[in-house]
């Protein structure tokens, strides 16, 4: 199985890159996308349906801003919207989980922490987001979580990481909560399972591909029991859609 995410910077100016164009050529089983600035209802041209898959989209309820989308071309048995926090935390970000069988998928799109209103909010979606991921941990059921998570994990994810250790997306807290996500709660960041180059970045703060320092913050972040069962791993760098690079990861895995 195929899965390809990208954070879009806005899915409209990203078709008019050659997003889908791209994307048919990938003979991708999921494609999740990120932070599509756009409403479902303005997304009703047949381009943002792809031939031989069924779409999904969240959006955030208010327009040029944020959203989620999920297309797979096998028919989920179910589709969720959100996490459920209990305190709505969730809705600072946005996910969406297409579940079929056995296994869960999610697009994800973390909150964005400019001041300092907004790291709470930032701290408190990942503090929550924490503990569901460790409650849906114990369910005998496989997850694959794709995203724009905002964050970068360590030093050879950051390019001249000395710059940036005060920077919202690589403070130590946010360093952290990844080290409890994959050392404690037992998931596994794909990407890294098969590609270990200290020169593999996802997005550019500066808003262009190789201008500034790059970072990895879009990941593809797996359950513990899904760990041998990642095939192949890539950031392409030959497209220009967004601030962001597509993740590539194929799996041992049918839907």
């Amino acid at each position: 199985m195929r899965i390809v995410s990208l954070s879009v910077d806005g899915v409209h100016q990203a078709a008019q890159r050659g997003l889908y164009d791209w994307l048919a050529e990938q003979d991708a089983d999921i494609i999740c996308l990120q932070d599509l600035c756009s409403l479902e209802p303005e997304l009703d041209h047949p381009i943002f349906h792809p031939d031989g898959y069924y779409s999904y989209f969240f959006d955030s309820g208010t327009p040029h801003e944020n959203g989620v989308a999920i297309y797979t071309r096998s028919q989920p048995k179910a589709i969720i919207f959100g996490m459920g926090f209990a305190n709505g935390e969730d809705m600072y970000g946005r996910y969406l989980q297409a579940d079929f069988e056995r296994l869960s998928i999610g697009s994800l799109l973390a909150p964005v922490a400019s001041d300092e209103s907004s790291l709470e909010k930032k701290v408190q979606f990942f503090e929550d987001m924490q503990a569901h991921l460790l409650k849906i941990s114990r369910k005998r059921r496989d997850f694959i979580f794709c995203g724009n998570w905002g964050m970068a994990h360590r030093r050879a994810d950051v390019q001249n990481w000395q710059d940036h250790q005060d920077s919202p997306g690589f403070m130590r807290h946010e360093q952290r909560w990844l080290d409890q996500l994959f050392n404690d709660v037992g998931y596994v960041d794909a990407f890294r399972r098969v590609v270990k180059d200290t020169d593999e970045f996802s997005w550019w703060p500066s808003g262009a591909i190789g201008e500034g320092d790059g970072w990895r913050t879009d990941m593809q972040i797996v359950s513990h029991g899904l760990k041998n069962r990642i095939e192949y791993g890539a950031i392409n760098k030959n497209v220009n859609f967004s601030s962001h690079l597509p993740v590539i990861m194929d799996y041992d895995i049918e839907v």
